[in-house]
């Protein structure tokens, strides 16, 4: 048999200690499928005292995990600290840079600096890998980079987030409003302390941008990602949607756009959103509730692919970690991004405004005469045809009501110029909402 892989982890949290059991418990299985034992050599954390739930005495301790990457002994470093830049950033720089191959469940990094750290890879040949980056314990980017490697994927789009799914599927569930249930979802764990990173939408955009870049060859445009997240949602567009026969969902969304007139020469760009849309009540995501991941590809030969499972967590994203580290025991480096960095294309961002679909609008307005004229009046300008409009009950306690409408499919520019007309209206008292609706 061969000599064995020698592996060092840097960061023993959840998914870290995930990484130690696994390998433990499944060391017979894992040898036979790396064809050669994969043996941890040393362990770094910052609270050396912490009790993780597993036995590190026999593993070295490093107190500075930039120790790892000097290891002789170390043939692959597996970073879980954690964060974009900082010394996660610096250990996966100083660990390719020292010819070891990196192993990495850094979404936050690799949307920032995956271009840098695959090209530093190349250089070096070693390997990079990611797979735990992405949906936590679902083989996406396996997926896309290798059993969909034939195909021109023209879209990418999923549920990347499972703390906003267990959010929006507890609202359709209990009927309660988004700050009740973002509380629960902290007491429960769910939910960070500080859940900026998720509730607006920064975590799907890291792995969108990921994504995309695998699914398209394109370079990574982490920055040209158009973010907004699930803090301005009421239960009342949960009830809404439901009455229109949609459910809300935040979905990450990605696709090339080689449109006339968008780019010099019809040059491709690459569109990238992140923001809730209303789903159908019978497309495959519609069906994805708790912290559950999915996501959906749609290639030329293949046709459309759903990845679906749990998103994170210790188990799901070990497997993840472990699946990459048996790929490198076997010589199966590749590369990072499906192909060599230097055939990556870069693709300026895709313009949203000349987008066809439908959209639904939230207003809050005051409940007195002549607002909905005033409001049909700059739809009606802007060039936006509406196809329903509800208005939910009585009047709350300030005397405001809520107003939603749903348009005909129409370019998403007339929405916005509609939104424009509106500013400053004394007929809205606060800032309208805008989904996309996807179709089924």
């Amino acid at each position: 048999m061969a000599e064995p892989l020698n592996i060092a982890l840097a960061g023993l949290g959840t998914v870290g200690g995930g990484v130690v059991r696994l390998i433990e418990t499944n060391a017979e299985l894992i040898t036979r499928r790396a064809r050669r034992p994969i043996r941890i050599a040393a362990v770094s954390a910052r609270d050396r005292s912490k009790d993780r739930g597993v036995d590190l005495s026999r593993y070295d301790w490093e107190d500075d995990a930039a120790a790892l990457a000097a290891r002789a002994d170390v043939d692959v470093v597996v970073e879980m600290v954690g964060g974009s830049d900082g010394p996660a950033l610096a250990l996966a720089r100083n660990a390719i840079a020292g010819g070891k191959s990196l192993v990495t469940a850094n979404k936050a990094m690799i949307a920032h600096h995956g271009l840098e750290l695959a090209a530093a890879a190349e250089a070096a040949h070693v390997a990079l890998k990611f797979e735990a980056a992405v949906a936590g314990g679902i083989p996406v980017i396996k997926g896309l980079s290798e059993g969909a490697a034939a195909n021109a994927i023209d879209r990418v789009y999923g549920i990347l987030n499972g703390t906003c799914n267990y959010i929006l599927s507890t609202m359709e569930d209990t009927g309660a409003d988004f700050a009740d249930v973002l509380g629960e979802a902290q007491r429960l764990g769910y939910a960070e302390a500080d859940p900026t990173f998720d509730i607006e939408g920064t975590d799907a955009a890291h792995k969108l941008s990921i994504l995309a870049a695998i699914a398209f060859g394109s370079r990574l445009r982490f920055d040209a990602v158009e973010t907004m997240g699930i803090s301005r949602l009421k239960a009342a567009d949960i009830d809404q949607a439901r009455a229109l026969g949609y459910v809300i969902r935040l979905l990450g969304m990605a696709e090339v756009d080689r449109s006339a007139g968008n780019g010099a020469g019809g040059a491709a760009r690459l569109f990238q959103r992140v923001r809730p849309h209303l789903v159908p009540i019978n497309h495959p995501l519609a069906h994805v509730d708790g912290a559950t991941n999915a996501v959906v590809a749609e290639g030329n030969f293949m046709g459309r692919l759903l990845f679906q499972g749990a998103g994170a967590g210790d188990g799901p994203t070990a497997s993840a970690v472990v699946a990459d580290i048996i790929d490198i025991a076997r010589g199966e480096t590749g590369a990072a991004f499906s192909m060599p960095t230097g055939e990556l294309e870069a693709m300026e961002p895709a313009e949203s405004g000349h987008r066809t679909g439908s959209a639904y609008i939230r207003f809050t307005v005051p409940d007195r005469p002549g607002v909905l004229a005033d409001i049909t009046a700059a739809m009606r300008d802007a060039g936006v045809s509406i196809e329903s409009l509800i208005q939910k009950g009585d009047p709350d306690q300030d005397g405001e009501v809520i107003l939603a409408l749903v348009t005909h499919p129409g370019p998403e520019r007339a929405v916005t110029e509609a939104l424009r007309i509106l500013e400053g209206s004394q007929s809205l008292t606060a800032q309208p909402l805008v989904m996309q609706i996807i179709g089924a």
